[in-house]
């Protein structure tokens, strides 16, 4: 592997994604990273299912309509022959591009009317697949106005900017240390800025913003919007329980209830990329935990675990009782802790990243020192965290 290789992939292992996310709200159709030989790197937005399937040779690479197109230095925008508006834009300087951005595979309101045209059958003899599931996939592609296209377009345009220029940071400082806490570094203070901004519009009022929740979920009911309303109210109830700030402790129904709400939204919000499978028995959903002890987890799992994947992953939520203790387990088939991180939280010291730390000294306070929390297993097979608590606990408060 070259040196230009090798700090690309220094940028792919440094969660490329969540430095992202903050711009990729912006919109939601289909934002790729792939590599000069037409290799799919990193699914920002994942492609419809219809190009995937039907366009695409392999899923891990791009149709023949982009690769014909990738040229050095040259972007493009194009219709395919399907009637698709696509995005390619280089990732670097006019001779050498390091790669690609590239995006929509959406119909305009113009050109909607070619996906009546498609030739089903054909397509399904030639693919060996369900004339149902082609007929599917083509419904389920997004018709995008034309100005929300050329915003999506300089999003595709940022981005490709911004990886270009973490690419030249990298490629020319040989300390990968120093690159990978400067990343690092940049990542917490974005998100302790992000954390400082909620905070201080959420402690003046949060009635106001639970009142205005419901009153859009209510504006969605009217509507005819059954969807947007569950999430809007979905949301409200998250909102509502994480500012809790007592010290009391929670049911653990009360917890998983929380819990599938986020893993609700975010479903949504990643679609088939997620899928969680949560199984506590009713004779432990009595017992007692702080509030906020397992969603931390949960959503590292999301985060560090399933994100960055590029077809997605499962999370597990499930619980067992042994004699006086009950460990509840929160299982992930991601590409689990980097060797560096999982050494630092494997130290009996207990160097443990900020969510792991509190909730452990949290759990440990409350119960005593032999519970808390243990990582059985990461690997790229994925994470196992275990969280450990009394059956009958003699709890002191924090």
């Amino acid at each position: 592997m070259n040196r230009a290789d090798q700090a690309l992939q220094n940028l792919m292992d440094s969660n490329l994604y969540s430095r992202y996310s903050g711009l990729l709200s912006l919109s939601n159709i289909s934002l790729l990273l792939i590599d000069c030989d037409g290799n799919i790197l990193l699914e920002f937005n994942p492609s419809p299912d219809f190009c995937k399937l039907v366009c695409q040779e392999k899923e891990t690479r791009i149709c023949i309509e982009y690769f014909s197109r990738l040229k050095a230095g040259e972007g493009d925008r194009f219709i395919c022959h399907y009637g698709l508006e696509n995005i390619l834009l280089p990732i670097g300087n006019n001779n050498q591009p390091i790669g690609y951005v590239v995006g929509a595979q959406v119909y305009s309101p113009d050109s909607e009317y070619r996906k009546y045209l498609i030739d089903i059958k054909g397509i399904a003899k030639d693919r060996k697949l369900e004339p149902e599931f082609i007929a599917k996939s083509i419904a389920t592609i997004k018709t995008i106005e034309e100005n929300k296209i050329r915003v999506h377009e300089q999003l595709c345009n940022h981005i490709a900017n911004n990886i270009f220029y973490d690419f030249s940071e990298n490629i020319n400082n040989t300390d990968t240390t120093i690159v990978r806490l400067s990343i690092e570094k940049e990542m917490l203070e974005k998100k302790i800025l992000d954390l400082e901004a909620k905070n201080m519009s959420l402690v003046v009022n949060p009635h106001f913003l639970f009142n205005t929740l419901n009153s859009i979920a209510r504006i969605a009911y009217f509507e005819k919007s059954p969807k947007t309303e569950e999430l809007i109210y979905c949301l409200s109830d998250l909102l509502r329980y994480n500012l809790k700030q007592d010290d009391e402790l929670h049911t653990i129904e009360a917890e998983i209830d929380n819990i599938e709400k986020y893993l609700y939204i975010q479903k949504v919000r990643f679609k088939n990329r997620l899928e969680y499978d949560i199984d506590i028995a009713d004779h432990i959903k009595s017992h007692r935990i702080p509030n906020m002890t397992i969603q931390p987890i949960v959503e590292n799992a999301l985060i560090h675990g399933i994100t960055p994947k590029r077809d997605g992953g499962k999370i597990k939520i499930y619980a067992e009782k042994y004699k006086n203790d009950i460990n509840i387990f929160v299982v992930d088939n991601g590409n689990g802790f980097p060797k560096e991180v999982l050494q630092s939280l494997q130290q009996s010291e207990g160097k443990l990243g900020i969510g792991f730390r509190s909730t452990d000294k949290r759990l440990k306070r409350y119960f005593g020192e032999q519970y808390g929390l243990t990582i059985l297993k990461s690997d790229y097979s994925g994470s196992t965290v275990t969280i450990s608590i009394p059956t009958k606990p003699n709890a002191r408060r924090l």
